[in-house]
């Protein structure tokens, strides 16, 4: 595996957020046959550290601050699918609580690099 700098924490949480969230779709699949619901979480959970990724290659401030807001929107969509999943009994309270707390920490980290990248 090439590894492209040193240890980014947005990167990094992003990153296994995403895997948790394969593993989510996984078991919504399997065990529920729940294709819908699942299918949106995967792509709005996956989303976010991919237009992460992305910004760590950007020619531009401009296009850097764009890639980080669409993460930050996508970390809100994925939000309201976790609850609708929970509130729904798709996944468990335990498990619910986790995912959500993991995805309100990106939703922090997000806000807090777009607010520094936009001074």
């Amino acid at each position: 595996m090439i590894k492209l700098q040193k240890t980014n924490v947005i990167v990094d949480k992003s990153y296994d957020f995403a895997k948790k969230i394969v593993k989510l779709y996984i078991s919504l699949t399997k065990e529920h046959k729940e294709y819908v619901l699942s299918k949106q979480i995967l792509r709005s959970g996956t989303s976010i550290g991919a237009n992460i990724q992305e910004a760590q290659g950007s020619f531009s401030k401009k296009d850097f601050i764009y890639k980080f807001q669409i993460s930050l929107k996508e970390a809100r969509e994925t939000h309201y699918w976790l609850r609708l999943l929970k509130d729904t009994g798709f996944i468990q309270e335990n498990q619910a609580e986790e995912l959500l707390n993991d995805v309100k920490d990106l939703i922090n980290i997000l806000t807090a690099i777009l607010i520094s990248a936009k001074k």
